[in-house]
């Protein structure tokens, strides 16, 4: 893999990673296009590491509205804590049910079925995209035109948030952002609010993301002399990539948050369907 490569992959996975587009539905068609093999273990080293950068992205991009929401008072930040771990609490109930489910029913005639066999599967990741684009673009025009009567973020509108969540886990291509503040939109949650939300659930589930990955390549590679090798030819341009999905992810923070605060949120949804067909098409013509 090119240094080249690694930029055009950071840029893209720092981006669509951030932005209701779906990040691993873009990164997969892309890795496709150059020809590369996201099975192997430097392209899971590489996208772990851009998966860091985009999660420093969020932080300092939020730090300052989070110590003013979540920090404010000790009360203030033990409802939130209780909030956010109720979410996640949910998303892992959901989430780890519906891989149980594919694996042990959808998939019980493949041999050693893991979730992660579907994650290149094209025509799942169409309808995905297809599936995502239509709850934001419904959510994005309902919120455009209802008035503005606004709920408060509790206990029960925190589960329904985090059990959406649960449901992206397993899909490529159902966006987390999109769908999660999509559902905070069909709530009645105010934008500013469900959008700081969600990017806190991301912050609390993405290291465990990244510690799964990494034990899975350690696991799959037994820490094998070539696979050490290559993996250490990776870590420099892994670092570079890092720190320019930091740099996308901040930007596409900046661009999500200027579209979801001035009412064209259902615009991602209008992009997500496009995308939608261009996947179809894509794997038609054998990508």
């Amino acid at each position: 893999m090119t240094l080249a490569q690694i930029l055009v992959l950071a840029v893209i996975q720092g981006a669509a990673e951030l932005l209701p587009v779906s990040s691993s539905a873009h990164v997969i068609v892309a890795e496709k296009l150059m020809g590369l093999d996201p099975t192997t273990p430097e392209m899971t080293l590489l996208l772990v590491m851009l998966h860091t950068g985009t999660m420093f992205a969020v932080i300092f991009y939020f730090w300052k509205s989070w110590k003013a929401s979540f920090f404010s008072s000790k009360e203030v930040f033990w409802n939130s804590a209780k909030f956010i771990a109720a979410a996640t609490v949910m998303t892992g109930i959901v989430g780890l049910s519906l891989k149980f489910l594919i694996e042990k029913f959808f998939m019980r005639d493949v041999p050693h079925a893991q979730i992660e066999l579907l994650f290149g599967n094209m025509n799942l990741i169409s309808a995905a995209l297809a599936a995502v684009g239509l709850l934001i673009l419904f959510a994005g025009i309902r919120n455009r035109s209802s008035s503005k009567q606004e709920n408060t973020l509790g206990m029960k509108e925190s589960c329904y948030v985090g059990a959406v969540q649960g449901i992206c886990l397993p899909f490529r291509g159902f966006s987390r952002s999109g769908a999660t503040i999509s559902t905070g939109l069909f709530l009645g949650i105010p934008r500013k609010k469900i959008e700081e939300f969600s990017f806190a659930l991301a912050v609390v589930l993405t290291p465990p993301i990244i510690v799964r990955e990494v034990m899975r390549l350690l696991q799959e590679q037994h820490a094998s002399t070539s696979t050490m090798a290559g993996l250490s030819r990776m870590f420099m341009p892994s670092i570079i990539g890092m720190a320019f999905s930091f740099v996308a992810g901040l930007l596409a923070l900046r661009w999500l948050s200027s579209w979801l605060e001035t009412g064209r949120w259902y615009l991602f949804g209008l992009y997500c369907l496009c995308a939608s067909v261009g996947v179809f098409f894509l794997h038609q013509y054998g990508i």
